[in-house]
């Protein structure tokens, strides 16, 4: 899709059987800038997509849908060829699992499956429902068995599908404190510096902070201060990769010293430095360094 084609779409078609993750599909379609809507009516697709296309709002679009509209799976492949028709870029993916894996999703939620009804069992539900569902699989780009997948992998998978880099990825946050105005309440992980020589008691260098060279150069001269970045960075490198793997959306890393204008500043700004150029988006915040 041209980038100067403002009415032309990408829309992505999230559908697949009950139980299969279409929600958490959905939320990292949302999370990588698209429109996202679940469950739209089939008979309104065509208006919303013309809305969405003339109002000039948004051009990622995605959109999920299965059985709990009995009139889709049928629509499908009309939705898409129309939708090409009018020069949007349209991918279809649909998600499936075994039953025996379907059927632990729904008793381990208490959710009803949505074809469940009438006295009709789960597994019951299921077999119907992959009949239903058959000419969307059809219609599909991308099938995707998540039989075997954990979250994470899903919404990796997912990404993979998108043909794009993870344009979320864990928000790194290196924050400076004094623990005289409170341990940050948004803290993942507190590291104490206090134990460093402080700065703050060597009249040239009180009015500075963290941040200018001459107190990183006077910190750097002691053996404390070489170790503890030593061993914090070991640490991190450990720590911040295994939660980007859980796939945390954002970690907040928190550095207190006395009063937050000094050593724990200079250390934050270490760290930071540490992970920029990495992937991350990374921020730093020194919240006290203004203080008295």
């Amino acid at each position: 899709m041209s980038i100067a084609d403002r009415s032309s779409l990408d829309l992505v078609i999230v559908t697949g059987l009950s139980g299969a993750g279409k929600s958490t599909a959905l939320r990292v379609l949302e999370d990588a800038g698209y429109l996202a809507v679940d469950n739209l009516p089939t008979p309104i697709v065509e208006t919303f997509l013309a809305l969405v296309s003339a109002s000039g709002e948004a051009h990622r679009v995605a959109m999920a849908a299965d059985s709990r509209d009995r009139k889709f799976p049928a629509s499908v492949g009309r939705i898409v060829e129309d939708a090409r028709a009018r020069g949007h870029v349209v991918r279809v993916l649909f998600l499936e699992a075994s039953d025996d894996a379907l059927v632990r999703r729904y008793s381990e939620t208490r959710r009803r499956h949505p074809l469940a009804v009438e006295g009709r069992l789960v597994g019951e539900a299921i077999a119907l429902e992959r009949q239903l569902m058959a000419p969307a699989r059809e219609a599909a780009s991308h099938v995707l068995d998540t039989t075997l997948l954990t979250i994470h992998e899903l919404k990796a998978r997912v990404r993979d599908f998108l043909a794009v880099p993870d344009e979320r990825r864990m928000h790194l946050v290196f924050m400076s404190f004094g623990f005289k105005y409170g341990i940050p309440a948004e803290a993942s992980y507190v590291f104490d510096v206090r134990f460093l020589p402080n700065p703050y008691f060597v009249p040239e260098l009180r009015q500075k902070t963290g941040r200018d060279p001459e107190i990183l150069d006077w910190l750097d001269r002691f053996d404390e201060t070489r170790e503890l970045v030593r061993h914090l960075s070991a640490l991190l490198d450990v720590v911040v990769p295994a939660n980007d793997a859980e796939g945390k959306p954002q970690l907040m890393v928190c550095i207190g010293c006395t009063g937050g204008r000094h050593r724990s500043v200079a250390i934050t700004e270490i760290a930071a430095r540490r992970f920029k150029g990495r992937g991350y988006q990374v921020s730093e915040l020194h919240r006290d360094i203004e203080r008295a």
